[in-house]
C-alpha cells in the first residue's frame, strides 16, 4: 500500500473508518444497549440521539487511532526509502510485533482494560456533553484493550478480509464470553504461535 500523498491518505482513512465500523459495531452494541436502557428517560427520540452521540464519540477515538497508524506507516515507508536495507528486516520485525501483541494479551493490563470495556457504566446525566464523554471513554478503553488485535491487523494486512473477520470475531467473543480473562489468554497464545512462526521465517535467509 502506498503510504504517501494526500489522496492516498484520505483513501486509507476512509477504508479504516469503514473497516472499524464493520469490525467494532458488534462489540459496541452491548454498551449502546446498556446506555439506552440506563440513561434517564427523555423520550424515544432523546434516547436515540444521545445513544448516537455515544457511538460518534466511540468511533471518533478509532478515527484518531487510524490517523496514528497511517502516520506510522508513512514513517516506516520513508525510512525504507532512506535505508533500503531495512526492507529485509520487515518480516522479522513483523514477527516480533506479533510476539509482543500476544504477550499483551496475557498481561493484567489487558485484563483490566477488558473488564472496563465490559462494565463501563453509563453516566447519570442525560445530556449531549455526558453522552459524548461516555462514547470517548468507551472508545479509549476499547482501543487500549484491542491494542494486541490491532497490531495483528496492521502487521498481517489491513485489507486482508480473512484477517479482518478473524480479528472482529475475536474482539466480539472477548466482550461476550463468560470467562473473558481465559478467552483473552487463549487468543494471546494463538497470536504467540503465529508470531513465533513469522519470526522464525524472518530469521531465514
Amino acid at each position: 500500500m502506498q503510504m504517501s500523498g494526500g489522496q492516498t491518505g484520505a483513501a486509507w482513512m476512509g477504508a479504516w473508518i469503514v473497516m472499524m465500523v464493520a469490525m467494532m459495531t458488534p462489540a459496541l452494541v452491548p454498551g449502546l444497549v446498556r446506555y439506552r436502557r440506563c440513561v434517564p428517560a427523555r423520550g424515544v427520540a432523546g434516547r436515540g440521539g444521545l445513544t448516537a452521540l455515544v457511538g460518534a464519540g466511540y468511533f471518533f477515538v478509532w478515527t484518531l487511532v487510524g490517523g496514528a497508524a497511517y502516520l506510522l506507516g508513512v514513517a516506516i515507508a520513508g525510512a525504507e526509502l532512506v535505508w533500503p536495507a531495512l526492507t529485509r528486516f520487515v518480516p522479522l520485525l513483523s514477527g516480533v510485533a506479533l510476539l509482543l501483541a500476544g504477550c499483551v494479551q496475557l498481561t493484567p493490563w489487558k485484563r483490566r482494560h477488558l473488564a472496563r470495556c465490559r462494565a463501563c457504566a453509563p453516566p447519570p446525566a442525560a445530556d449531549a456533553w455526558n453522552a459524548g464523554r461516555h462514547g470517548l471513554r468507551l472508545g479509549i478503553n476499547c482501543a487500549l484493550c484491542c491494542a494486541g488485535f490491532m497490531t495483528v491487523l496492521l502487521v498481517t494486512g489491513m485489507m486482508n478480509l480473512v484477517t479482518i473477520v478473524v480479528v472482529a470475531a475475536a474482539i466480539t467473543v472477548e466482550r461476550l464470553a463468560p470467562a473473558p480473562a481465559r478467552t483473552a489468554r487463549a487468543f494471546g497464545a494463538a497470536i504467540l504461535v503465529v508470531g513465533a512462526v513469522a519470526t522464525i521465517r524472518g530469521l531465514g535467509p
